[in-house]
């Protein structure tokens, strides 16, 4: 009898994708995994991979780890180390480009001013960027221009048109709304 891969079984799939200050600390975080069941068990698995990537050199490309039978492509741009995890089937060159992808996408984002406190500002926009490259799982986009595109145009205000607002203007008029809603 023959046994018939799902798609699932084919596609490199992303387990897990890490945003950690220079400290290990959580700044953005996805898990698409079961792997990783409680907190306490991603927080840990965050702590390894962030004590044994510590000592090397990943910045001027990324590198590529084997921890707990996964593969971990990381790179660290500034005080930020980004991590993507995969299974140890997957394609190394494929989770790299989701690691570049992502990091080019965040820098994009915010322009090219790419450490902690400035991605605490722009926290939805990063966890956007996250889900326009993965969901559940599943690789949907690596490409950086066309991620940064998808986040930018989510954030725009639908009363103007798209040709009258630059990513910056939607990002102040966001903020905007925000600062208004909370103090009123």
């Amino acid at each position: 009898m023959a046994h018939f891969a799902s798609s699932r079984d084919l596609c490199p799939t992303v387990k897990n994708i890490l945003l950690l200050d220079s400290e290990g600390k959580r700044v953005a975080v996805k898990y698409f995994s079961d792997d990783w069941p409680t907190n306490s068990a991603k927080l840990a698995y965050e702590k390894t991979v962030f004590t044994r990537t510590l000592k090397t050199n990943a910045r001027a490309e990324a590198e590529i780890a084997m921890f707990e039978n996964n593969i971990v492509i990381y790179k660290f741009v500034q005080d930020l180390h980004f991590f993507v995890t995969g299974g140890d089937n997957d394609n190394e060159l494929v989770l790299a480009s989701v690691l570049q992808g992502f990091c080019d996408a965040v820098s994009l984002i915010l322009r090219n001013n790419v450490e902690k406190n400035e991605v605490l500002e722009n926290l939805d926009l990063v966890l956007l960027c996250i889900d326009e490259i993965v969901d559940g799982g599943m690789i949907l986009e690596t490409d950086a221009v066309t991620i940064a595109g998808k986040v930018a145009s989510n954030n725009i205000d639908p009363g103007a048109p798209l040709s009258e607002q630059t990513l910056t203007q939607a990002l102040a008029t966001a903020r905007e709304h925000i600062t208004r809603s909370l103090l009123t």
